[in-house]
């Protein structure tokens, strides 16, 4: 029996997107819309497969690749940017149950490519059930935070963070560095030769493992009760 060949991200789904940069209007994308087709189904199996291996040892609401990924048409709205289309590719995986907090999600573009999950915007709710619970003791989540596992895939925390204590916290708190997160983000970069690598998949999934303890961490303060319940 053949082998099944690994799925990968492809140098082409690159050169399109490059393509897409320097004609970013709907004339050349109606044009090119067989190529696009073509290259958003190779990023579909590729999803499809990171979610195969995901749901291993995760349970995972999204129900396939397809459905994981963002739409290539950008929202300009609101935007100083009147391009049409994204020259990225992305897309994000949700947790099943209200035990399971937090999201995956990966970003593939050229020179700019990274997996990353965690709490994009948490509401006000949320967010004030983190900082009491980092407030009363940040020790458990400063042991994950320092952990080799997670040093050696993030570095560090990351997100948006407020310029001075949040309200209702002393500026002089010890904890004063976590308190001020308004985002909680955990995010790895990869270079352009790593993700066309046929271990990108792999490595991807390897890397949605290491954010489990930060994950279990964030539920479990976001699912008990003032009882512990």
């Amino acid at each position: 029996m053949a082998k099944k060949e690994q799925q990968q991200i492809h140098r082409s789904g690159f050169d399109f997107l490059a393509k897409l940069g320097k004609n970013n209007n709907r004339d050349w994308f109606n044009n090119h819309k067989d190529q696009y087709l073509q290259e958003l189904k190779l990023v579909e199996d590729f999803a499809d497969a990171l979610l195969h291996k995901l749901s291993g040892h995760d349970l995972i609401e999204t129900a396939s690749g397809k459905k994981s990924i963002y739409r290539i048409y950008r929202d300009t709205r609101f935007s100083n940017d009147k391009t049409p289309y994204k020259t990225h590719w992305s897309g994000s995986f949700k947790r099943a149950t209200q035990q399971r907090r937090g999201g995956y999600y990966f970003h593939i573009e050229e020179g700019n490519s990274f997996v990353a999950g965690g709490f994009f915007g948490p509401v006000p709710e949320d967010l004030k059930l983190v900082r009491d619970d980092i407030a009363f003791d940040a020790s458990p989540l400063r042991k994950i935070l320092a952990n080799k596992t997670f040093v050696s895939y993030f570095t560090s925390l990351r997100g948006e963070q407020l310029k001075t204590a949040p309200k209702g916290f002393p500026n002089d708190h010890e904890a004063i560095d976590l308190l001020r997160y308004k985002q909680f983000l955990l995010v790895r970069n990869f270079t352009d030769e790593q993700v066309l690598s046929p271990t990108f998949l792999e490595e991807a999934d390897k890397t949605f493992r290491a954010m489990r303890p930060f994950f279990d961490y964030m539920s479990g303060v976001l699912t008990t009760n003032a009882n512990g319940e």
